[in-house]
């Protein structure tokens, strides 16, 4: 049974590029003002995380997540402020404990890294690493990234950066470590490195019936054992879109979810994505498209089927509209939160 007193809700953005109210496109100033809003109410609403991704291409506003981050916590008060996910293989292990750092003491220690590999590949030609080198850059920087993160002196030794003898690293955090989190989106080698690190599990579930992904939970338990870490809570990070029913949410995403998952299945060579697709995962795959209730719903079965113990609500889709977005997040935080936890204290 799921103790609900220590269920976490938060929200995942990735500052996708939006419409206006009246659908004309708005500029990447104007989408990361909106971003730091959202966050504001999130705050004010309770929600407990909010997850800024990172991106380097013109669907998407924000390249440069703590930044972000840094910004939103001159304006909230408790949320946890945390990225999904800092694109590791490309970024210097040192400077993202750095900026991570700063960002603890200028949040008064509320800042949370979740690293991972990402889900597009344009960072790599920008900043000069080779694709070829694509499982190696990941590993080794998530290593060294860890021993960073305990705050004491570093030695470290690789392929993808230069060596680090008894290394101090600074600032040190007020509280002595940054929580780390791996996003993993269905390996299981990505799921015990997790595991043998001692870090949390944040699994991306973006199709399919959330319940296949237990078997992986089983494996971090079981792997966490073996490696004698403490069993650390796991999350789930699914998109959707709430509105007062299930009609207006799903009309209202669907053509913002086209534009944008129409975009990228034809850079991948994707078959066209229809609306009877959308609509499936909608009814019976990870889409949490709908009123409160229905969400609540999906929201509970997929905790207590995977055994997870934290949602976090991609809620931006597309270029939805702010008003849009902001009611998507009242809803979620307000209605679908409360009502979550009701179902599965049952």
């Amino acid at each position: 049974m799921i103790d609900v007193n220590t269920l976490r809700f938060g929200l995942d953005t990735f500052g996708d590029m939006s419409n206006s109210e009246s659908g004309e496109p708005l500029g990447a100033g104007q989408t990361i003002r909106n971003v730091v809003e959202q966050a504001k109410l999130a705050d004010e609403l309770g929600l407990h995380h909010i997850n800024i991704g990172e991106h380097h291409r013109d669907d998407f506003a924000v390249s440069a997540p703590d930044t972000v981050l840094a910004g939103i916590a001159t304006v909230t008060k408790n949320i946890t402020l945390g990225t999904g996910v800092t694109v590791l293989s490309s970024d210097d292990p040192v400077r993202v404990y750095q900026r991570f750092a700063t960002l603890d003491a200028l949040s008064n220690g509320r800042a949370e890294i979740t690293a991972g590999r990402g889900s597009f590949t344009e960072s790599f030609p920008l900043f000069g690493y080779n694709l070829n080198e694509y499982h190696v850059l990941f590993e080794e920087k998530l290593e060294l990234l860890v021993q960073l993160l305990n705050e004491g002196p570093v030695t470290w030794q690789g392929q993808t950066r230069a060596a680090l003898n008894n290394q101090e690293v600074y600032p040190k955090t007020d509280r002595g470590r940054i929580p780390l989190r791996v996003g993993v989106g269905g390996s299981p080698e990505s799921v015990v490195r997790a595991a043998r690190l001692g870090a949390q599990l944040a699994l991306a579930i973006i199709g399919g019936d959330p319940a296949r992904f237990a078997p992986f939970v089983d494996l971090y338990h079981q792997a966490a054992n073996e490696y004698s870490n403490p069993i650390l809570p796991v999350s789930i990070h699914s998109p959707g879109h709430i509105a007062l029913n299930d009609e207006d949410a799903i009309e209202q995403l669907w053509p913002h979810y086209q534009t944008m998952f129409g975009r990228i299945g034809r850079e991948r060579g994707w078959s066209p994505v229809t609306k009877d697709h959308y609509l499936n995962e909608v009814k019976s795959g990870s889409l949490y498209v709908g009123s409160p209730e229905t969400v609540a719903q999906k929201i509970a079965y997929a905790l207590k089927s995977v055994g997870a113990s934290r949602f976090d609500l991609k809620y931006s889709n597309g270029p939805v509209p702010q008003s849009q977005l902001l009611n998507t997040i009242e809803l979620f935080a307000t209605q679908v939160v409360p009502r979550v936890k009701e179902l599965l204290s049952t």
